[in-house]
């Protein structure tokens, strides 16, 4: 099965919470506090394989979670780093941030990586909160969650030339016969269901072994999602050279030749992508074995040649004219060290800088319940130990410090309501000692 859409949830690694200790040792009476950070968790990478062609390893399998950093001890001694989690995807592999739609990566060459979702940052030991006044601090923070989210890979291939055209029009049978792939092929439409690859060998003087993809039929309106070749557009993007297949023996060749281009030109506009229809061009008139497509030939011939397109006539059942057509494709492609590197740039991946400001927001989530916004506030909650008192009077001084109680109070909290903070809900409880 040929899989080049799939969603999946990647989770990375917590960071271990601190310790909070202090040093016991003979001899060394009030010995300080001594608690070790906790160890960073893993973080979700996805990397280039070479060696794969679809989507298949994330057919069953859409979960993916790091390990989680390990817990900081006693004696300075810090957790032990979670182990990271890499993911092999295929050249021409496109994620995206599932709620958002945002381009993560668009990964193209072998071994490209990506951190997809970063582990958690460990939490810092008690050491970090002594001071002059305060040498015995109980208070040392958790761990950060690692990040979760949803993403949507995408699979456009890499291939040098892109066979394209109506159903039946014989792509499967020009592939065969231009390389060593054994595609399935039958005299009805829609024999093939799923892209082919083949690589075709210019010889080894020429040095060049261009792939070449056979994508599955196109219909009115594929672009429009009609169809099957709805699916397999995108697959033509990456392509060097575009060989439009036309049906010489079908009702009526120039409605056909008219259709493909039709339906590329509106899925170049729907992709954004204005480079589609410029890639070299060449259409192979097929089935001229065929009586309707001889008669049909002389003048579709001489109406591409007025519109300035490469065309040649070909029967791919029996090989005529496939010379021609190599010899014209040879002329369309780029030399041998050319050709050996992707026919796009290295790929795109894309990095945002997520600042973590003291910028927050108060408002109410649709239960009614009082939610405050804010990386930095959001992060702190998550960090704190609220069964340790020292952490959760920590915690309200920020409140305090940040300005988000006196906002809180402005939004009309009342003691005994709950408040979110991300995944933190806390009943509140107001500082005793705040002024009113």
């Amino acid at each position: 099965m040929f899989l080049d859409r799939v969603k999946i949830l990647v989770r990375a690694g917590a960071g271990g919470d601190g310790a909070a200790t202090f040093r016991q040792e003979a001899h060394v009476p009030r010995g300080g506090p001594d608690g070790g950070d906790g160890g960073r968790g893993g973080s979700i990478h996805v990397r280039v394989d070479p060696g794969q062609t679809t989507l298949r390893d994330f057919r069953y399998r859409h979960h993916f979670r790091a390990t989680p950093g390990g817990r900081g001890e006693g004696s300075r001694r810090h957790g032990k780093a979670g182990e990271d989690l890499i993911l092999e995807v295929p050249p021409g592999t496109a994620i995206y941030d599932d709620e958002t739609g945002e381009l993560v990566a668009d990964l193209l060459a072998s071994g490209q990586t990506t951190v997809v979702a970063r582990g958690g940052r460990g939490g810092l030991g008690n050491k970090h909160f002594a001071t002059s006044r305060h040498q015995a601090p109980k208070h040392a923070q958790k761990g950060e969650p690692g990040v979760e989210r949803w993403l949507r890979l995408e699979l456009r291939l890499i291939a040098d030339i892109g066979l394209v055209g109506l159903p039946n029009a014989g792509k499967s049978t020009l592939l065969g016969a231009l390389t060593a792939a054994l595609p399935k092929i039958a005299d009805y439409p829609f024999t093939t269901l799923e892209p082919n690859l083949g690589v075709m060998d210019f010889g080894a003087e020429d040095g060049r072994l261009p792939t070449i993809a056979d994508v599955p039929g196109l219909i009115e309106g594929a672009s429009d999602g009609a169809g099957l070749g709805h699916a397999f557009l995108r697959h033509v993007e990456r392509t060097r050279v575009l060989v439009h297949v036309v049906d010489g023996a079908g009702r009526d060749p120039e409605w056909a030749f008219d259709v493909i281009q039709g339906e590329l030109r509106a899925h170049e506009l729907r992709a954004h992508d204005p480079a589609l229809l410029q890639k070299p061009m060449l259409i192979a008139f097929n089935k001229l074995d065929l009586p309707g497509a001889a008669e049909a030939w002389p003048a579709f011939r001489a109406a591409r040649e007025g519109d300035g397109l490469a065309v040649v006539g070909i029967a791919a059942a029996d090989g005529r004219g496939i010379d021609d057509l190599r010899a014209v494709l040879g002329r369309l492609l780029p030399d041998a060290a050319e050709l050996a590197e992707p026919p796009e740039p290295a790929g795109v991946i894309v990095h945002r800088i997520e600042g973590m400001g003291e910028s927050f927001a108060v408002d109410r989530d649709t239960d009614g319940v009082l939610r405050v916004r804010g990386k930095r506030i959001e992060r702190i909650a998550a960090q704190t130990n609220f069964e340790v008192e020292e952490s959760a009077e920590r915690f309200q001084r920020d409140l305090a410090r940040l300005g988000i109680e006196a906002e809180l109070r402005r939004a009309g909290v009342e003691p005994g309501d709950t408040v979110r903070f991300g995944t933190v809900e806390l009943e509140w409880e107001p500082d005793p000692w705040a002024r009113e």
